[in-house]
């Protein structure tokens, strides 16, 4: 009874209609009005939510998208005219063409990069007029024929040039010599020194002229407009646009004419035709014995000199001259500045390989520009010629000789060229062999020599010891010493 008493209790106690899992809001004492209004009321709140719901989604799609954050966005502009639509493709294909150009511009930077990490970088080392451009010539007479083949044409008006300053210098020296500033002396004899001189003048003054014009064109702001002296490599495309000359009576003749002032050495500048007119007399002015004792009494060695075709006048004052492989490597040009030559292998254990070889400049005033070139050489050549009786063009006082030797001393201690090899060429071993022949004494210039005989092999072998010496005692390191005895002339064939 107690627990049908309790049962009866529990059971008699209001449930709570919140707590029941599917209560439909229904109230045990609601009416029967009251329950038909429940439906209706909660069918418009429902109602009430989904379209609160729909009105906020709609909210978010009206706000305008922003065509910037579009992947594929154009530029487009719904406003725009056909006009305005047409002028941004324009602009929008320009801009593409100017972003491919420069991905490509980088692209080829890197290659060559890459391309000269892995090629042979040499550098060029010594005085002025040590034989650094004849070494380069040398190197690529080696193992690049086709491509000093391919210069050989330019080559022609160098050593033309080259000619015509011997004979400037040889008219200035006999100027000195028969025409002495302030002589009251007559000249108008008939077979005497200043009239043969006078007439001479008259001959060259047309080579001298073109001389000047050449000069002016190749050699552009040079102080010295009396020597071909050049900065970097632009000269050589200058001068292989020389025109060829057409045939007497050609009907291109007119055209020709019209077109000289495109050309930059065009016929009134080429010295062939002149050189071939005058050749007789440039042969006799050569070989007057009374010319070469002036010379010889005025100290001017030509044969000594660089650039030195005087005994060659007869074959090379020809309308067919084509200048020989001697001929490029003897000419003469002097260089400002820093110069690099690439160049591939032709033949030979490493063909098709990269060569870089950098020319600096030899004088005093370049010598502080060759620090930025020591980074990533791997080797130097580097040229001392035994000129022991000359000085340097620029310090007159300076013994060419005793200035190699100071300059050796300090590539050596360089800490930055520590690891590179360094190659030394006794180069110019030729003249060292005239200048002894002649009767020229070591010890007048160098004490030191003493008593030594006056032959080649001596004299190399006490300059070797030395350069040797400097080479050992200031190298930061030790490394090998290498050094070879060459000539300007066909040193490399083998």
């Amino acid at each position: 009874m107690k627990s049908k008493e309790k049962g009866s209790s529990k059971s008699d106690k209001p449930s709570n209609p919140f707590l029941s899992k599917q209560w439909n809001g229904s109230n045990p004492n609601e009416t029967e009005e009251e329950a038909q209004a429940q439906p209706a009321s909660l069918t418009s709140s429902s109602h009430t939510r989904v379209m609160k719901s729909k009105e906020k989604g709609s909210s978010r799609s009206d706000k305008p998208s922003n065509p910037f954050l579009s992947k594929q966005w154009n530029g487009s502009n719904p406003n725009e005219t056909e006009e305005e639509a047409q002028a941004r493709l324009r602009q929008l294909q320009e801009a593409q063409r100017v972003s491919k150009a420069i991905d490509h511009s980088l692209g080829e930077t890197k290659k060559a990069m890459e391309k000269r990490r892995r090629g042979v970088k040499i550098l060029l080392l010594g005085q002025s007029e040590s034989g650094k451009s004849s070494v380069l010539k040398n190197f690529q007479r080696a193992f690049a024929p086709k491509h000093f083949e391919s210069e050989r044409a330019v080559w022609k008006t160098i050593i033309q040039l080259n000619m015509i300053a011997s004979l400037r210098l040889i008219i200035e020296t006999l100027k000195a010599e028969w025409e002495p500033s302030g002589s009251n002396a007559p000249s108008d004899t008939t077979n005497g020194p200043a009239r043969k001189l006078r007439r001479l003048r008259l001959t060259l003054s047309p080579l001298f002229f073109i001389e000047a014009n050449i000069l002016k064109l190749i050699s552009p702001g040079c102080k010295d407009c009396r020597e071909v002296c050049v900065r970097g490599t632009e000269w050589k495309s200058l001068l292989s646009k020389r025109p060829r000359l057409p045939p007497p009576g050609s009907a291109d003749l007119g055209l020709n004419a019209r077109r000289r002032s495109q050309s930059v050495i065009n016929h009134e500048n080429d010295p062939t035709s002149v050189l071939c007119a005058s050749r007789d007399e440039i042969i006799d002015l050569w070989e007057d014995p009374a010319v070469q004792e002036t010379l010889e009494r005025r100290g001017v060695y030509l044969s000594q000199m660089p650039g030195f075709f005087m005994n060659d006048i007869a074959r090379i004052a020809t309308p067919e001259y084509l200048p020989t492989d001697s001929d490029i490597v003897r000419a003469r040009i002097r260089t400002v500045g820093v110069e690099e030559h690439h160049f591939v292998v032709e033949r030979g254990v490493d063909t098709n390989s990269d060569v870089y070889i950098t020319d600096v400049g030899g004088s005093r005033s370049q010598r502080a520009t060759w620090v930025p070139y020591f980074d990533d050489v791997q080797a130097i050549l580097f040229l001392a010629p035994l000129a022991f009786n000359q000085t340097l063009q620029e310090a007159v006082r300076v013994n060419r000789l005793e200035d190699s030797l100071l300059l050796w001393r300090e590539i050596c201690s360089s800490k930055l060229l520590a690891k590179a090899n360094l190659i030394l060429f006794f180069n110019k071993m030729d003249v060292l062999k005239t200048t002894l022949a002649a009767g020229v004494q070591v010890k007048k210039y160098v004490p030191t020599y003493g008593d030594l005989p006056n032959d080649v092999p001596t004299v190399a072998k006490y300059f070797k010891e030395k350069f040797k010496s400097f080479h050992n005692r200031y190298s930061p390191q030790h490394r090998p010493f290498m050094s070879y005895e060459t000539t300007s002339i066909l040193w490399l064939y083998y």
